[in-house]
């Protein structure tokens, strides 16, 4: 059988799972959670961006029907507004702070001197 994977699902390859996981666990963004994780949360959210969705129905209906089988992405089930609504009440932001703050990391780690962006040596205008 051929494995074949979306874009999106691409992306979600280049964040390191195992320091996902450290860093819930350091950030205890899970204590409390009833069966929607923090991965789940992160992935709606990118979804989101790249989708350019204006409404938690639309990241709700849109990884329902987008992204077909969900598993590949490290989801069981598209979550529901109201578990959306919830989760990004209430789970703390410091683990997406710092999951973007690893990533950069390994960015610059990876492609020294390509990353002036987010470094503010760039010159925008």
């Amino acid at each position: 059988m051929k494995f074949t994977t979306n874009l999106f699902g691409q992306i979600l390859q280049v964040i390191p799972r195992h320091t996902f996981a450290r860093l819930v666990h350091e950030s205890r963004s899970e204590y409390g959670a009833k069966g929607f994780s923090s991965w789940d949360q992160l992935v709606a959210m990118l979804f989101c961006q790249f989708a350019q969705a204006k409404s938690l129905r639309e990241i709700s209906d849109g990884l329902a029907v987008t992204c077909g089988k969900l598993n590949h992405l490290g989801l069981r089930t598209a979550p529901a507004k109201s578990t959306l609504a919830y989760a990004n009440a209430h789970r703390p932001h410091k683990l997406y702070q710092a999951t973007f703050f690893n990533l950069l990391e390994l960015c610059h780690r990876e492609s020294p001197g390509k990353n002036e962006i987010f470094s503010g040596n760039s010159h925008h205008r």
